[in-house]
Parts: structure tokens; C-alpha cells; sequence
């Protein structure tokens, strides 16, 4: 038998509110051995993230073991060490990347200070070594030229280019236990096998332990030898991957290995008016070198993209991370600035101020991809959501306002009691629900959808679809739906834009595109999220 490195014993954790106290982890107990993978998974919410954090002590001030609890490591109980000592641990032993990079990279730091601190921290390494060791960790999880990526800052990157400088930087210093909170979560499909593959290598190399919290099935079939399976905080079933995805016992995890997003789009109505629409829409960022800092090219995001989104319309867009997908949907809110032609409901938008474009705001509205990122920390759920009401409409009586917070909260799926609390006590999921309702609570016309699905499990992700589709209908609300997972996108999107390096590779039908693709582009990215010709057909019927 392999010597086991990590053991958690009974680990109870709970949540204190004044008087009221919440358990999210019920006598959890389990054990990874040396060089091996377990996978934690589970709804959002099931206590999955709290769990991992409890190993390195990283929980919010109001969470609190029960006596009893154990996490032992290599033979010393973490929770019984001083702060002092946890330091020589995390880091350098046990080393963990979060599921919002956003937040945990230092938005007035550089990718390279950010890495070469840490490995300067437990390794010494002078500024030249330390760099050498930044690019050549960068290079290794997938950053394309990083020589040119150590001056850039987290806000400069997309969503999966900083999810992979997180995993650079928890390897940095060859980690014992490696714990990987949903990191292929911001990632498309291409990337996310790259990265599967770069941490089943450094797995074998550095005979090193992982534990892997997903809510992607896919993945755990891919890379862990055994999973746990939890709901509602304890852990429900557990066995080796072959075994459970062959004969699964408990309900709740039979129902976790048959979800996934079903359905059929709305169907396209050529006649309805158009919503939105660009025309030569380009978004350029300047490369600026030298003492003086003089422009010597461009990034070029967005590069000359004509679409129009009718009401009622999903349209769907994808690409690898980095393909300007995002920045798309920001230009066309007027978030950034552009250059070209954009037209929302028969007003042109370019050249209009600040004071001109705030009526329209309450008609588009944006779900950011990192839900945490977009949620103030110090606002309770209630105020976060109600602020777009108290700004739209600054005469709305108080009760009438947080009526209508109760009644988005309800249509997310989400217990109208939790308004009060704060961003912080909620999982992953869970934020990207209230960032849904904070969206439509104005009751607006057009939603950019940045990866909203990405932080749920299958079975909310289901239900998130089944969501969106129904308020689509009942509100004829047109969507721009931004995702890597284009299992989602098939589900809801009627029309479908490939995007890379800025530009479009193909439009049209969604439907026909994935059945269809010409490019070699499209037929790779389709070939790495699903098998093309059985997807094809189940599209085609």
C-alpha cells in the first residue's frame, strides 16, 4: 500500500451568524495517499470548497472546527499549528489554486513579482534565477511568448490566461500535495486537456498528491483514481472512479452522473427586430516598449466583427481563452472603448457621454465571468442586488425594492432569507446565481452572459439553462452567450459566432455549424469538448 499523506478525520466545520450556526462540512472523512489523485465532487454548495480550504486554514473568520476534527499531514495535525508554522506549509508542501484567480492575484502586482515571490520566498533564488524559473513555469502551463507576459498585470490577461498563472504559481516550488479548486474552470476545452495533461506529468515527475474539486464528471474520469461524492456537507459515497462510474449506489449520485444541459433553443424568428448589432466593430490595445513608451503594435482583441442579435435570440460565442470573446460582449455594452459601429434598439452608440448611455444601461446588462471579482465584499446580497434599482429607479419604496430582490433571488433558484448575508458565505455557484439576479432585476431587454454556467455543477448547470431558457421565453429576452462549454451553448444558443485571435472564423446557425463546421479551427475546438460525428447527429435529430 501506498503511505498515505493526508488524512482527514471527522472534520466538522461550521458558520456562526449571531445566534445561528451553519454546518457546510458533517464528519467529513477521507485520505490520499502519496502520487495519487482524489477528486471531490458535488453540488455547489456541498461543502466541496470549504472542505479544501480547512486543510491550509485559509477559512473566512466565522468558520469553526468542532474539537474532534483532524487534518493530519505527514503525521502532523494542521489544525493544531501556529500560524507561524502553517506558513512553512502553504506554499511550499501544500499548495492550492482557488476558483476565481481574479481574487487571488494582486491587481498592482506583475504575473512575474507575483510568481518570483513565492519562489524567492521558499527557495532563495536570486532575481535571475527566480525569473528564469517564472518563464520557464509560465511557458509549462500553456502562455504563449511569456518573455512578454512577465510585465503584464492579472487585468491584462483573460479569464483562462490568469487561471493559468495560478497554477504556475502553485507549483512554483514543486508542492507534495497539490489542491486544485475547479482550475480548469475558466478554461476552454483545448486548454483545459493541455492543463490535464501538464498536471498528470508534474504528478508523475514530482511523485506528487493531488486533491481535484470539480463539478466536470468528464474530468474526473480523466485524472483521479478515486472520488468522493458529497451533499449537503458529508460525503455520501466513495470508491475508486472505475467503480462508481460503473456501478454507482447512491441516488444522489446516480442523478450527478446522468445530468447534463438538455433541451433545444429557442427557434430563430427572422422577422423579430434586431437588438443589437456591430459593424466593423475593432478593439486594439496598444504595445508600448521603450523609455519613452512609444507604440510599436497592437493586441488586436476584437478586429473588424459584424453581428445582429434579434429579440428573443441567443446567440452563442466561443473560441479558446483569448480569442477576444469577452472584450466582444464588453464593446458592445460600451464597457470599453471601441471603434466602429454598434446600434442598441435603433440607437447608435459610439460617441454617446456617460450621461447618455446611463438610460439605456437599464436595458443591457452583463454576467461577469468571475462572480466573485464582481460582488462587493462589504455589501450583503440584498444591497448588491437592489443597487441597480436604487439608481434606475431612486423613487421605488423600499419594500417595493426588496420585493423585487425577493423575486429575482426566487427565480435563480436561491432562498430569499440568504439576502442578507454576504458574498464570502456563498459558493462558487452560488455567486454566479446572485450575479444572474443582479442582472435581472431591471427587467432588462439584453443580457451579455460571460461563462455563467462556469462555476456550476452539471446538475445546477442544467438547472441554469432550464432558467435562462424560461425567463428567455416568458420576458423575450436576447442573450449574447459567452462559454467554452459547448455542450451548454448547443443547449441554448440558436446562432453561433467561432471567434480566434479577434476575428470570426464562422457564423451562421448554430445548429448547422455544429454538425457542419469548414474549418479546421471549428472541427478541433468541437472535436476536443465532444466526439464530432455522435454530437453531430444528436444536434441533426
Amino acid at each position: 500500500m501506498t503511505e498515505t499523506l493526508l488524512r482527514v478525520e471527522n472534520l466538522t466545520l461550521a458558520f456562526r451568524h449571531g445566534e445561528h450556526e451553519s454546518v457546510v462540512a458533517d464528519k467529513v472523512s477521507f485520505e490520499i495517499r502519496k502520487g495519487e489523485t482524489l477528486a471531490l465532487v458535488g453540488e455547489s454548495g456541498s461543502g466541496k470548497s470549504m472542505t479544501a480550504l480547512s486543510i491550509l486554514q485559509l477559512l473566512p473568520p466565522a468558520g469553526m472546527w468542532r474539537p474532534d476534527s483532524k487534518i493530519l499531514f505527514n503525521g502532523k495535525n494542521l489544525l493544531a499549528l501556529s500560524e507561524r508554522e502553517l506558513r512553512g506549509v502553504r506554499g511550499a508542501e501544500i499548495s492550492m489554486v482557488f476558483q476565481e484567480p481574479m481574487t487571488s492575484l494582486n491587481p498592482l502586482h506583475t504575473i512575474e513579482r507575483q510568481i518570483a515571490e513565492v519562489i524567492q520566498v521558499h527557495q532563495g533564488l536570486s532575481d535571475r534565477r527566480a525569473r528564469a524559473r517564472v518563464i520557464e513555469l509560465l511557458s509549462e502551463v500553456g502562455i504563449p511568448e511569456p518573455e512578454t507576459r512577465l510585465s503584464a498585470y492579472p487585468h491584462q490577461l483573460s479569464g483562462g490566461q490568469r487561471q493559468r498563472v495560478m497554477i504556475a504559481l502553485a507549483l512554483a516550488n514543486d508542492p507534495r500535495l497539490f489542491i486544485a479548486d475547479e482550475p480548469t474552470t475558466a478554461l476552454d476545452v483545448t486548454v483545459q486537456a493541455q492543463i490535464l495533461r501538464l498536471l498528470k506529468n508534474l504528478q508523475a515527475r514530482y511523485d506528487m498528491a493531488m486533491l481535484f474539486i470539480t463539478h466536470d464528471l468528464g474530468i474526473v474520469r480523466k485524472i483521479a483514481n478515486r472520488v468522493c461524492v458529497m451533499q449537503r456537507g458529508k460525503i455520501v459515497e466513495a470508491n475508486s472512479v472505475s467503480e462508481l462510474f460503473a456501478r454507482p449506489e447512491h441516488p444522489y449520485t446516480r442523478a450527478l452522473i446522468a445530468a447534463e444541459p438538455k433541451g433545444k433553443p429557442a427557434p430563430q424568428r427572422p422577422d423579430a427586430p434586431v437588438v443589437a448589432e456591430t459593424d466593423n466593430l475593432r478593439v486594439w490595445f496598444p504595445i508600448k516598449r521603450g523609455f519613452l513608451r512609444r507604440v510599436v503594435g497592437h493586441i488586436k482583441a476584437v478586429d473588424g466583427i459584424s453581428l445582429a442579435i434579434r429579440k428573443g435570440e441567443t446567440l452563442g460565442v466561443v473560441g479558446e481563452s483569448g480569442s477576444g470573446k469577452t472584450t466582444l460582449g464588453l464593446a458592445m455594452l460600451r464597457l470599453i472603448s471601441s471603434e466602429g459601429k454598434i446600434v442598441f434598439l435603433g440607437s447608435p452608440l459610439q460617441g454617446l457621454r456617460f450621461r447618455e448611455m446611463r438610460p439605456l444601461r437599464r436595458d443591457m446588462q452583463i454576467v461577469f465571468q468571475d462572480p466573485y471579482g464582481s460582488l462587493s465584499p462589504r455589501m450583503s446580497v440584498a444591497d448588491i442586488i437592489g443597487e441597480g434599482l436604487r439608481v434606475h429607479y431612486p423613487n421605488l419604496p423600499a419594500a417595493e425594492r426588496d420585493a423585487r430582490v425577493i423575486k429575482a433571488l426566487t427565480e435563480v433558484g436561491l432562498d430569499p432569507e440568504a439576502r442578507h448575508r454576504y458574498p464570502h458565505e456563498f459558493s462558487g455557484g452560488q455567486r454566479q446565481r446572485i450575479a444572474l439576479a443582479r442582472a435581472i432585476v431591471l427587467e432588462p431587454s439584453f443580457i451579455v452572459l460571460d461563462e455563467p454556467t462556469s462555476a456550476l455543477d452539471m446538475m445546477i448547470q442544467a438547472q441554469m439553462v432550464d432558467l435562462l431558457r424560461d425567463l428567455q421565453a416568458r420576458r423575450e429576452l436576447t442573450y449574447m452567450f459567452i462559454s467554452h462549454d459547448l455542450k451548454v451553448v448547443a443547449a441554448l444558443a440558436s446562432s453561433l459566432i467561432v471567434m480566434k485571435d479577434g476575428k470570426v472564423v464562422e457564423q451562421g446557425q448554430a445548429k448547422e455549424l455544429f454538425a457542419h463546421p469548414k474549418s479546421d479551427y471549428t472541427r478541433a475546438l468541437f472535436a476536443a469538448a465532444f466526439n464530432l460525428e455522435t454530437f453531430g447527429a444528436a444536434v441533426q435529430s
